[in-house]
């Protein structure tokens, strides 16, 4: 697989999974455009990659506005003149018991979750097709779109959305013989900075403080918490990504123990089975 001097563009690449597949494609030459909302960080991630001598642009992207995706789509065009790989990766969470979820909760993950993987999407597979030339996308989904649990309803509903527009995608795109291939990527917990999403949540979209305590919003965030301290470092999941590109693999489970959540969950879809109940459930929590 030659990716010397292919260009790669990369949505939150200013921190986590984002920034490993950065540095995965520096590794291997390629001309890069990292984009992302959180400046300062997208800044570290410059510098770093051009100390390296990697031909690098960054730019300030909110993928949840379709005028700053175009933004984006025009200075790529305009720096490398062609796309070869495209890494839908920006998202959000926030958590909490369905019914408690706000409405500027759900636009905002919603918004940048689902509608910044469409806005990419619909301004930049255009120009993929025109190319005619081999080229991937890979859209960063989790075990969270295979699966589902309590308390982080609203950032499962988009993975969920991520999976079937992928798998539309790649079958719209056999369709069309196209040489674009397509993969999705539904890793467990990776060791990122994902549970802290709010950082950088729209003033617009922010609820106005409460006094009040959410003690099962809490008790979800530290739980989670736990988990991506503990996860995946984020270079493997980057390392896993490529291994797919190579071989042209459509879904990415990097998280190999996560296998056993999902084959019991089509297990109880196939068979008409009520969803299996896989966590503690005698503690009860307040409505």
């Amino acid at each position: 697989m030659m990716l010397k001097d292919k260009t790669a563009v990369i949505t939150g690449a200013g921190s986590g999974i984002g920034a490993a597949i950065a540095r995965q494609c520096a590794q291997e030459g390629m001309k890069i455009v990292i984009a992302d909302i959180e400046g300062s960080s997208l800044a570290k991630i410059e510098n770093e990659l051009k100390s390296l001598g990697i031909d690098v642009v960054s730019v300030i992207c909110d993928v949840a506005k379709e005028w700053d995706v175009k933004l984006l789509f025009e200075k790529v065009i305009h720096e490398f003149g062609e796309i070869h790989y495209l890494f839908n990766n920006a998202g959000v969470s926030t958590g909490n018991l369905i019914w408690k979820t706000t409405k500027k909760d759900w636009e905002w993950v919603l918004g940048v979750n689902l509608w910044g993987i469409i806005n990419v999407i619909r301004t930049f597979v255009p120009s993929l097709l025109n190319q005619d030339c081999e080229c991937h996308i890979v859209n960063t989904s989790s075990v969270a779109g295979l699966t589902s649990a309590p308390g982080n309803g609203i950032y499962s509903v988009t993975k969920h959305a991520i999976v079937t527009i992928s798998e539309t995608l790649f079958y719209e795109l056999k369709l069309l013989n196209s040489k674009i291939n397509v993969s999705v990527l539904c890793p467990g917990f990776v060791n990122t900075n994902l549970i802290n999403s709010e950082r950088n949540r729209p003033i617009e979209l922010t609820d106005e403080d409460t006094e009040e305590i959410d003690i099962f919003k809490k008790s979800t965030k530290d739980m989670l918490s736990k988990e991506i301290i503990n996860g995946m470092p984020p270079k493997k999941v980057a390392e896993e990504v490529f291994k797919a590109i190579e071989n042209k693999k459509f879904y990415i489970l990097t998280h190999q123990e996560s296998k056993g959540l999902i084959k019991q969950r089509m297990n109880d879809i196939l068979n008409e089975d009520n969803p299996t109940i896989y966590f503690d459930t005698s503690q009860g929590v307040s409505n």
